[in-house]
């Protein structure tokens, strides 16, 4: 049994832009509010908190609050140099939650996905209409981004990898390439979790794929899962979800959305 939505539960908490910041990052000079991994170094007892309340409902496994711990997307906030510590920290806050529910429960086991987030950049698609070719990301930086968050994940504590919310499958390619060298550097093999995002009811990803062509694309890595997660809410979620268990070889993962955000951004 996986956790579910990290987001939502952040809501919750009602945070400001100073709770954001708290005491360390009082004077960064932009605006941090809505850097929910942030929180892992500035709110942590909410952090850990969330964790709880999912292996208290009895989730197996919790995932890192790690969805935008990369330097792509920690640049909207100017906080790229943080990275390495944001993924090293939420492995290592998720680790000890994992681990008091374990003591509790010995012949129930807990387990920490470290989570690889999509980033805010899309390897296959021009963010500029007018010039169908122009990148703002490239496969060998999404690589370097995916490498180091790897390295800090593993470094705090996680048992699996999770690249989630996978939009644009190039992307994904990047991170399992990122994944598989640092296993491959660092002598070791953990499992490897695959959950994509249908955007729309078109059940295809942002780039264009359907659910079978994504399954086709990744099953490559021998990923001990492979789902889907976000975008959509359970019920329009479970004939994709169908199809992966009918056509894929390994185990399979639902991750459904809280639903579509209202006209306040509320779920």
């Amino acid at each position: 049994m996986l956790d579910g939505a990290t987001g939502t539960m952040i809501q919750r908490f009602k945070f400001e832009e100073e709770d954001y910041r708290g005491e360390r990052f009082k004077d960064h000079p932009s605006e941090v509010k809505g850097n929910n991994d942030l929180l892992c170094l500035t709110q942590v007892d909410a952090i850990a908190s969330i964790h709880k309340q999912y292996l208290d409902a009895g989730a197996d496994i919790i995932e890192t609050n790690t969805f935008n711990s990369t330097k792509v997307s920690q640049a909207d906030y100017g906080m790229e140099e943080l990275v390495y510590e944001l993924n090293f920290e939420a492995a290592r806050i998720a680790r000890e939650e994992a681990e008091k529910k374990t003591a509790e429960t010995p012949d129930k086991p807990r387990f920490v996905a470290g989570v690889v987030g999509p980033t805010s950049r899309t390897a296959s698609i021009s963010p500029d209409v007018n010039d169908p070719g122009f990148r703002n990301v490239t496969f060998e930086e999404l690589y370097d981004n995916y490498y180091e968050a790897t390295d800090a994940l593993v470094k705090g504590g996680a048992d699996i990898i999770m690249i989630e919310t996978i939009f644009d499958t190039l992307n994904a390619e990047a991170a399992i390439y990122a994944v598989e060298q640092y296993f491959q550097d660092s002598k070791l093999k953990l499992p490897i979790m695959i959950s994509g995002t249908i955007t729309d009811a078109s059940g295809r990803t942002l780039s264009g794929q359907t659910a079978e062509a994504f399954l086709i694309s990744v099953k490559h890595c021998k990923p001990l899962s492979i789902g889907f997660n976000c975008a959509l809410g359970a019920d329009a979620l479970r004939p994709y979800i169908e199809e992966l268990s009918t056509k894929g070889e390994c185990y399979v993962s639902a991750h459904p959305n809280a639903g579509l955000p209202n006209e306040f951004g509320e779920y």
